[in-house]
């Protein structure tokens, strides 16, 4: 029977800001539907919020991951440039450095020095990039990916609370706008859990628990600031 298992490691970067984007889109949305909803605002008025939420929320995910990601392409970037740079000016100690590494990791020192002048021979850069900088490919920087699903995933996330309280008016959208948004969330920490290879239960539970924290507070301060009259 084959022992083949798929690994998960290069999914890290669009499934780190798709999850983020998603879980942020229904916290973020639901807890502002409800915060509102819970200072006696007109339905009108919450839907208003909603989707300005959503709007708001989707370009400053964008604009925040695009930066942020930019900035670890950047730092990424300036590493490879010095590597480039010793490895035509200083070759021979770029050649014992990287063989020097792969002797720490168990190999014998001439071992080491012929793995490590082949790698060199077929891909100076590349092999100092994995070896020595930690910079694997599946996981280098990619900012325009993160931004993308990390804004269309808050669009969803935010889009299934504002529906629920499209639908719903007076005294049951707080409660249906709560308890449909902790049904998406547990949904999206399982779904995200199987997906990264975690257990299912623990993906589901961490979200719920800060969602209803959100919401919690969010309601409280509305409850506050109630501008009924």
């Amino acid at each position: 029977m084959s022992r083949y298992r798929t690994h998960r490691s290069h999914r890290t970067g669009w499934l780190r800001a798709a999850v983020l984007g998603a879980n942020d889109g229904i916290v973020s949305t639901a807890s502002l539907i409800i915060g509102v909803a819970s200072a006696q605002a007109m339905h009108a008025d919450i839907l208003v919020a909603g989707v300005a939420g959503l709007v708001a929320g989707a370009m400053s995910m964008a604009a925040g991951e695009y930066v942020s990601v930019s900035s670890q392409s950047d730092t990424e970037k300036a590493d490879l440039e010095i590597e480039k740079d010793s490895l035509i000016n200083d070759f021979e100690f770029e050649l014992k450095e990287l063989a020097n590494i792969y002797e720490k990791r168990g190999l014998d020192s001439n071992l080491a020095r012929q793995v490590a002048e082949q790698l060199m021979a077929y891909d100076a850069l590349g092999a100092h990039a994995r070896d020595e900088l930690g910079l694997a490919e599946n996981a280098r920087a990619r900012p325009i990916q993160a931004a993308l699903f990390s804004a269309s995933t808050f669009t969803i996330g935010a889009a299934l609370p504002l529906l629920m309280a499209w639908n719903m008016a007076g005294s049951q959208l707080i409660p249906a706008v709560a308890v449909s948004s902790l049904v998406f969330l547990a949904s999206l920490g399982a779904m995200a859990a199987r997906a990264g290879g975690a257990a299912m239960s623990i993906g589901a539970i961490r979200v719920t628990f800060w969602g209803t924290l959100a919401m919690s507070l969010t309601a409280a301060v509305g409850k506050l600031f109630d501008v009924a009259v």
